[in-house]
């Protein structure tokens, strides 16, 4: 059995999509386990932020919940200061080195999760 083209670019890009998602998951429980504290000291007035914290000590998928939700508040700040989510101060003052890694992080993992969505839409529709 030999592959076609199209099956090798397939193959190549879901392996990179997967290992890509397996450095973002490494690089974000590096930023859970490293700088957590730095970023709940910033972020310690922002109820969105705060009512999560007890998920803190739930090992690392509760760090990454948490991560998850400092991510969306730094990242796109607009949806939680209508409803007093977050406080701009805080934003305005969280470190700058901190935000774009952060900013980076979510739009990488949201590039991933849609190439991989991608490729199962190709699976689905039998494209390839």
């Amino acid at each position: 059995m030999s592959l076609t083209t199209a099956d090798k670019i397939f193959l190549c890009v879901g392996l990179i999509d997967i290992g890509g998602l397996l450095v973002w998951l490494g690089v974000a429980l590096h930023l859970a386990y490293t700088k957590m504290d730095i970023m709940l000291i910033h972020l310690k007035n922002s109820p969105a932020v705060t009512i999560r914290v007890p998920f803190k000590s739930g090992g690392p998928w509760g760090k990454l919940f948490l991560l998850g939700g400092i991510m969306s508040a730094v990242t796109t700040p607009g949806i939680y200061l209508r409803d007093g989510g977050v406080n701009i101060e805080e934003i305005r003052n969280f470190p700058t080195h901190l935000k774009r890694k952060l900013v980076i992080l979510q739009w990488a993992g949201w590039v991933l999760l849609t190439l991989m969505f991608g490729l199962w839409a190709v699976v689905t529709l039998d494209l390839v």
